[in-house]
Parts: structure tokens; C-alpha cells; sequence
């Protein structure tokens, strides 16, 4: 009775997501792959879907690379997230014209992401948590919270029209625990778009098969071979299922279809913005 009754509850959650007023969702990351790495199998089912999907990368990625650098660079990274949305299909991917590494929480940058939040009309915004390795990283996410009332506000940003509705603000998951874990709120099952967002990360390739794999030592372990590599990155880039992500994920779709998902992105609900109720907010993610 119990597993019927979840199958029914499943079967409604993605028929309420298919026939659903349709939703512009903002990813912002700090790096031109920030929001293909966390978010981009769920971007490629909401864009299908029919949902207006946007990444943004705060940084124009200009020093990540191991040879390359500065312009030359930048133009580059441009190039693969344009090459990345086209394999997603999502609407857009901007890169703002701020230095790799040298991001600061300014009035100037915060000014930029209220901008965008509101020419997007973004209904939920999803970005770091400010727990992070990266300083890009945490300084973006705390731009993003500083934004999140701003949107509203009439007198800030005048040039751009405030929005009516806060949006809601989300986090991308990580693992980092000081000074409180990430929660993971909602967990969308990946599998029928994990190829897809394979191809949206080999797209990368200056991050994906060089300066990553430089960093990490492993530079020689990249195939030389197109289709080897990007079997290569999937396999790396495939993760284990577990502890509060694997309990969110069976709340969602039961015990039975949990056990045959392998891939998931998950996300929490940012104190900031609109804070709908746990059931409005799964309804609105591709929980299938």
C-alpha cells in the first residue's frame, strides 16, 4: 500500500512540474563552469521541460589555466560556455567581465547581480553557499544574499526595474562542513540527462582536460582520444549516493526507485528570498 502510494505521489509531483506555470531559474557560479558542473543536468531537464534557464559566471575565468591567461583566455571560456548552453539547452550563458581570482563582494559587482536577478525576472536563483575553498566562490555567494532583498527594493539599482516578487535564492551542494553542512532540500535524479550534462562539461575543455588535471597531478591520465576523454570525465565526475541526500532523495520517490538512480543534483533553500513550503518547492524541480 505504502509503495503505491509513493508511485501515485511521484506520478503527481511530475505531472504538477510537466503542466506547471513555466519558470525562469538563474544559476550563478563563479567560473564558466561552475553551473554545469552542479547544476547542469538539472538545467537540461527544466529547459526541456520549457523553462527559461540562465547561467551566469560572475568571473570571466581568465586565470585558470596552467599556459594560457588573461585575454586570450577569457576568450576562450567564453567561447566553451556558449558551446556548453547549446549542448544543454539552456537560454543563455553570460560571463561578466570580472577578473578570475580576484573577485571581492563590492557595491560595483552586487550592482551587476541585482541587474541580472531582475532583466531575468529570475523566479529562483540558485548560486555557492558561502562555506567554500574558492575566495570566488564564497564571495560570489555572498553577492548573491546581498542581492536578495535588493531586487525588491525601487531606490537600489535605479537604472534597472525592481522585481514585484522576491525571488526564492537556492545553494549548490558541496561537501564542506564548518560551520554547518550543506542540507539537501531537494534531490533531482539525474539519469536521463547525465549524458547530456557529460557533454555540457566536455565542452570545457581548457578546464575539464587541462587546467584541472594539471592542478590535481593528473594531467597525464587525460586520453588523448575526444570519445576516451570524455568517458573519462564522466567516470570522474560520477559520484556515490549517500547519508541526508540518499534520505531526501527515497522521502521523494520512495525506497523501490531511490535504489536505481546513480546520478543526482541536489540543493538547498537559502534563508533569504521567498521561502515557500518544502511540497511547493519540490513541485517545482524535475523530481522523477
Amino acid at each position: 500500500m505504502m509503495l503505491r502510494f509513493l508511485v501515485i505521489l511521484t506520478m503527481a509531483a511530475a505531472l504538477a512540474f510537466a503542466q506547471g506555470p513555466k519558470l525562469r531559474v538563474l544559476a550563478i557560479g563563479a567560473h564558466p563552469d561552475d553551473c554545469d558542473i552542479k547544476f547542469g543536468g538539472t538545467a537540461a531537464k527544466m529547459a526541456a521541460a520549457g523553462h527559461a534557464v540562465k547561467f551566469i559566471s560572475v568571473t570571466n575565468g581568465d586565470a585558470g589555466h596552467q599556459t594560457l591567461a588573461g585575454a586570450a583566455l577569457a576568450k576562450r571560456r567564453y567561447l566553451e560556455t556558449q558551446e556548453a548552453a547549446r549542448r544543454l539547452g539552456i537560454a543563455e550563458y553570460e560571463v561578466f567581465d570580472n577578473h578570475d581570482g580576484e573577485l571581492l563582494p563590492t557595491l560595483e559587482v552586487r550592482k551587476q547581480i541585482i541587474r541580472a536577478i531582475r532583466n531575468w525576472k529570475a523566479d529562483i536563483v540558485i548560486s555557492h553557499r558561502t562555506n567554500d575553498y574558492h575566495p570566488d566562490h564564497r564571495y560570489t555567494a555572498i553577492l548573491v544574499q546581498d542581492a536578495a532583498y535588493m531586487v525588491v527594493v525601487p531606490n537600489v539599482a535605479t537604472d534597472t526595474p525592481r522585481l514585484e516578487k522576491n525571488p526564492i535564492f537556492m545553494y549548490f551542494s558541496d561537501n564542506f562542513q564548518k560551520p554547518y553542512p550543506f542540507r539537501p532540500d531537494v534531490v533531482v535524479p539525474i539519469d536521463s540527462v547525465w549524458e547530456k550534462k557529460v557533454d555540457g562539461m566536455d565542452a570545457h575543455v581548457s578546464q575539464f582536460y587541462e587546467w584541472l588535471p594539471w592542478v590535481s597531478g593528473d594531467l597525464e591520465k587525460v586520453p588523448a582520444d575526444p570519445k576516451a576523454r570524455r568517458a573519462w570525465l564522466g567516470s570522474r565526475r560520477a559520484g556515490r549516493i549517500a547519508g541526508d541526500v540518499r534520505k531526501t532523495l527515497v522521502a521523494e520517490i520512495g525506497e523501490a526507485a531511490a535504489a536505481k538512480v546513480q546520478h543526482v543534483e541536489s540543493f538547498e533553500l537559502c534563508e533569504y528570498g521567498r521561502r515557500p513550503s518544502l511540497d511547493e518547492l519540490r513541485a517545482m524541480f524535475p523530481i522523477k
